[in-house]
């Protein structure tokens, strides 16, 4: 007959095994549903950037079709490059793009802009007018490359 204290180490035995069973469990549905969760995160980060690629075609083509001015293309363009964090990778593709970018894109626009005195205004219009007059066909150029553009495989 066993004794009293087998039984009993016996039960705390069990008890244990019971716990940790129910703590690996309970760490397994955690793991799952983290993974889900990431995998779910990752699917709608993925659809943003997809929608934001869409925009900057978009944008592209509205520009070759004289629906969307030539700077204001290029610094939504920019800008949305900026979001996907993609400017410094695609860059090199577009260089005018962004050289005229980088020249317009600290401007200031809408109620900022009127708050300017007309001096600086006009400073402001013609940096950009000059860079418009240099680098128009060559932006409408990788415009048509951007209406088209796929995002590039990352390492």
């Amino acid at each position: 007959m066993p004794t009293i204290a087998i039984v009993i180490a016996l039960l705390i035995i069990i008890a244990l095994a019971a716990y940790a069973t129910h703590l690996l469990l309970t760490l397994k549905r955690r793991t799952e549903a983290n993974q889900q969760a990431q995998a779910e995160r990752q699917a709608k980060a993925e659809e943003r950037r997809q929608q934001i690629l869409t925009d900057i075609r978009y944008i592209a083509a509205a520009m070759l079709e004289d629906r969307c001015e030539l700077s204001e293309g290029v610094v939504r363009i920019g800008k949305l490059f900026d979001a996907l964090s993609m400017s410094e990778q695609v860059a090199s593709d577009f260089p005018n793009l962004f050289a005229h970018y980088a020249i317009i894109r600290d401007h200031p626009i809408m109620e900022a802009r009127q708050a300017l005195p007309k001096q600086q205004r006009m400073k402001f219009d013609f940096e950009r007018m000059k860079s418009e007059s240099e680098l128009e066909q060559v932006i409408l150029d990788e415009a048509k490359q951007i209406a088209e553009f796929k995002k590039p495989t990352t390492h």
